[in-house]
């Protein structure tokens, strides 16, 4: 399908809204919020501007820059398979290049869960000059704007137990590239951005079967953490060394699909299997801060979805399609409703693989088949504005939206459409 131009939005933005990128998983530290306004109501013709399609399947997000849009797809199976890094021109959704790289070995087969996602999961980053790839056993990848590959690394051979593939994405902080690569390489590694040297390493066998992305805390004015929740044990490090600061040993024994979030000085994260389980500790901690954690419930609770936060409450949608709201710190919850019209979600009984995002003050939670849903935070319970669906695209929505420049970008399995 040729991308087309369709009708302008209807809302009105100032220039200091307008301008801002969405330059990794879920924007900036990945939050997830925005003060820009989007359209609330849309559809294959309605406040449409462009559709994309992309060479074959993905659940990674979409990220931008300027007006460039950098998205990844996969094709093949086995040994076959290859990855793709799109640049898209925003104004108008054309392609401006493909570049495409191969595995070299066979990659997890296709079975369990990472049918359920593919080999296209890891959201890419940019500084704005270089975009960043981590594409599992095919490694690091960075390329400049105009597509030329600037240097490779490998992140490792291995797989977990599953055999699930890869999804965690890269972050950048400073002069590093932070790759989680529990499954390649049971570690988290540090790359020098613009030379691919590896800086530091961080092995910890609590990595593996780890899918979520680290974020940057900043505990003080001389103090900056990075955090990430494994199986079994949160980790916060030395950003620049890897040197691990403090830990927090918990009972979310596997399957750590979540982000960590960051309200002030409460961190959160929801996880885990056989036993799913949302947790909370303050930052600042040194050394073992198990007996600091705040509270271990698993009602309500989610399996991979993050949270927004609007006026000092966290908004969730789980993946089993329960919407809830809570205060940071908090176990109790200020409510929790089913999310409407859910029918025929298919995957496995989970409704919602991407994450909401916040923008202009309205929630947008992408779920997998029915379409998205535009929810008005509010402490008293669910209220749904509307709950988009776009015609003519039966594959499965499993990416978190982007929000840059008044567009918001969904992405299906192999298409991106710009509202």
């Amino acid at each position: 399908m040729r991308p087309f131009l369709a009708l302008f939005s209807l809302s009105l933005f100032s220039s200091s809204a307008i301008f801002a990128d969405w330059e990794q998983f879920r924007g900036p530290n990945g939050l997830g919020v925005t003060d820009v306004s989007v359209p609330t109501t849309w559809s294959a013709e309605e406040n449409m501007k462009w559709i994309a399609e992309l060479p074959g399947n993905g659940s990674s997000s979409p990220i931008v820059s300027g007006d460039a849009v950098f998205v990844t797809s996969y094709t093949g199976e086995g040994d076959g398979i290859m990855r793709h890094l799109l640049r898209i021109d925003l104004a108008s959704g054309e392609t401006v290049w493909q570049k495409s790289v191969a595995v070299g070995f066979p990659e997890d087969p296709d079975k369990g869960y990472i049918g359920e996602h593919g080999w296209a999961s890891n959201t890419p980053v940019t500084d704005g000059g270089v975009v960043y790839c981590f594409f599992g056993k095919a490694g690091v990848h960075a390329f400049d704007f105009d597509g030329n590959e600037l240097w490779s690394a490998d992140t490792g051979p291995q797989s977990s137990g599953k055999r699930w593939g890869s999804a965690s994405s890269p972050i950048l902080y400073r002069d590093l590239l932070i790759v989680p690569a529990g499954d390649e390489a049971r570690a988290i590694i540090a790359f020098s951005k613009t030379t691919g040297e590896e800086v530091w390493r961080f092995e910890s066998a609590t990595t593996e079967e780890t899918y979520g992305t680290p974020v940057i805390v900043n505990v003080n004015d001389s103090r900056t953490d990075l955090v990430f929740a494994g199986a079994t044990r949160w980790s916060g490090l030395d950003p620049a060394t890897g040197e691990e600061i403090w830990f927090a040993n918990y009972n979310l024994p596997g399957n750590m699909s979540n982000t960590t979030f960051v309200s002030g000085d409460i961190l959160t994260v929801s996880g885990g299997f056989p036993r799913t389980a949302r947790v909370a500790v303050k930052t600042g901690g040194t050394g073992d801060i198990t007996d600091q954690i705040l509270y271990d419930t698993q009602k309500p609770t989610t399996y991979m979805t993050m949270p927004v936060e609007h006026e000092g409450i966290l908004y969730w949608i789980s993946d089993s399609g329960i919407a809830f709201a809570a205060e940071p710190g908090k176990a109790e919850e200020l409510w929790q409703e089913r999310v409407p019209d859910l029918a025929g979600a298919g995957g496995r009984g989970k409704p919602f693989y991407a994450s909401p995002i916040l923008a202009g003050g309205k929630i947008y939670a992408v779920s997998r088949a029915n379409g998205t849903f535009v929810i008005e935070p509010s402490k008293s319970g669910l209220k749904v504005v509307a709950q988009n669906k776009i015609e003519g695209d039966d594959t499965i929505f499993n990416a978190t939206a982007a929000v840059s420049y008044g567009n918001l970008l969904i992405r299906s399995q192999n298409r991106l459409y710009c509202i």
